[in-house]
């Protein structure tokens, strides 16, 4: 089906649509929440996603599609449609610490034939999935569609409640752009919320994220690559600053780490301030800084470290940050939210054809899926006092143990890209071949041992 907004007629004439029963029923339209849907949907299952915006478009959000996630296309028969999209791919990752360069991380060590990171504007990314899932009739996108409350009967969520809105006039030059509101109720089996660190569903469904402190913010704004541009920078780091240099072929997504809750006094001092802060930190972008002349241009990320103790309800799962809240060091929130839909599609999908969403199952996913993410984010806090360092004026390191970093590259290369690129436990969707190719392994290791037995 193509991705659904809501029209004049789904006031009356649809209303049997808003309390027809699904399979699953998906808030949020982000990585997660795509990636499961097609899943669910290509194998059979009825699933409807919702996205509270009109479209995709949303700027400085994850870019990054690791080297994990391009397999899991391939598994999909997705991965050269995909890499056929304008987009950059990166072999390795470079940063320049107190002025020496070093390559961190080498993903041409990892298995073949996925030795590349993806750089890529997530909302291309996501339309991808969207026109993929499109071809399968079971799958349904309401985009305008935000989800406000779960349908709870005796004990069970039995689906949600949303907001559906209705463009019905644009805007002019003397009147505001109008609008409709609906509320509906989708009634399913399953209801997962992938619905971001803010997730209305989590709350309704009593969930609570036990926080981490967090010492830094990151300040977002968009520049233009200078004539000459060094090789790909993941970032700059010295006692100056921290400033982030993402490929996006013509352009940097840049970003400044900052102290936490520092925006307002930088907002304070002014752009030709924050200017000078970049530029002090990342020599290599004088020439370009300048492109910065308003505020509007510059967006605050919030960052956030949270995990929910307990993920799911009967009838009800979060996934994503809607269970955990990563930091965007290493890059990995996108990734990780995407191994969790794996995971959960793995384990649901035939209990859901079945017409159950066994608690023991939601259980069993989260217990999958937790352990790679605590481990994750106790390294993201480790990694946060280091770069902290850079918004106090001290060095992240001594500079002998900066060169002995360097001098060790060849070792940490291909560590860091297996940690990085494919993750602390990768999935892999389940399909019939797979599963034939498992049991067949398991009762040639069984005749094994039996033999060694007898």
């Amino acid at each position: 089906m193509k991705p659904t907004t809501p029209t004049d007629n789904d006031h009356g004439d649809h209303a049997a649509d808003h309390n027809a029963d699904r399979d699953c029923v998906i808030a949020g339209g982000g990585p997660a929440g795509m990636v499961l849907g097609y899943l669910l949907a290509r194998s059979g299952l009825s699933v409807t996603v919702l996205e509270k915006h009109a479209d995709f478009f949303r700027d400085f959000r994850g870019d990054t599609i690791h080297p994990s996630t391009i397999t899991l296309l391939g598994e999909l028969g997705l991965r050269e449609r995909f890499l056929r999209l304008p987009l950059n791919r990166l072999q390795a990752m470079d940063a320049v610490i107190d002025g020496l360069r070093m390559t961190m991380v080498d993903f041409r060590t990892l298995p073949a034939p996925d030795r590349f990171l993806v750089l890529a504007p997530q909302w291309d990314f996501l339309n991808f999935l969207a026109e993929e899932a499109a071809a399968l009739p079971n799958f349904e996108l309401r985009l305008r569609t935000e989800a406000t409350g779960l349908i709870v009967e005796q004990g069970r969520v039995r689906g949600l409640r949303a907001t559906t809105t209705t463009a019905d006039a644009p805007a002019t030059e003397t009147d505001p752009a109008t609008s409709t509101s609906t509320d509906i109720e989708i009634r399913a089996t399953l209801t997962v919320a992938a619905d971001g660190r803010t997730s209305a569903l989590r709350d309704a469904a009593g969930l609570i994220p036990d926080e981490s402190g967090v010492p830094i913010d990151v300040l977002w704004f968009s520049l233009p690559k200078p004539a000459d541009p060094p090789p790909p920078t993941l970032a700059y780091l010295s006692p100056r600053g921290m400033v982030l240099t993402i490929d996006r072929g013509d352009r940097y997504q840049s970003g400044m780490v900052i102290r936490k809750g520092g925006a307002e006094l930088l907002r304070a001092e002014g752009l030709p301030a924050l200017r000078r802060r970049i530029v002090d930190a990342a020599p290599v972008l004088r020439q370009v800084v300048d492109t910065l002349t308003d505020w509007d241009q510059v967006k605050l990320l919030s960052v956030q470290l949270n995990r929910l103790d307990r993920w799911h309800r009967p009838g009800f799962i979060a996934i994503g940050d809607a269970a955990h809240a990563m930091s965007p060091m290493f890059g990995v929130g996108v990734n990780y939210a995407i191994q969790d839909a794996v995971a959960l599609s793995n384990a649901i999908a035939d209990h859901l054809a079945a017409g159950d969403a066994p608690s023991g199952v939601l259980a069993a996913v989260q217990r999958r899926r937790e352990r790679p993410v605590r481990i994750m984010q106790r390294i993201q806090r480790a990694g946060h006092r280091v770069i902290s360092r850079t918004t106090t004026g001290d060095r992240i390191a001594p500079r002998s143990v900066i060169r002995l970093m360097r001098l060790a590259g060849p070792v940490v290369r291909p560590l860091a890209a297996r940690f990085i690129g494919i993750g602390l436990r990768p999935e892999h969707v389940t399909t019939p071949k797979r599963e034939a190719e498992k049991k067949r392994a398991r009762s040639l290791n069984l005749r094994r041992r039996d033999g060694r037995l007898s």
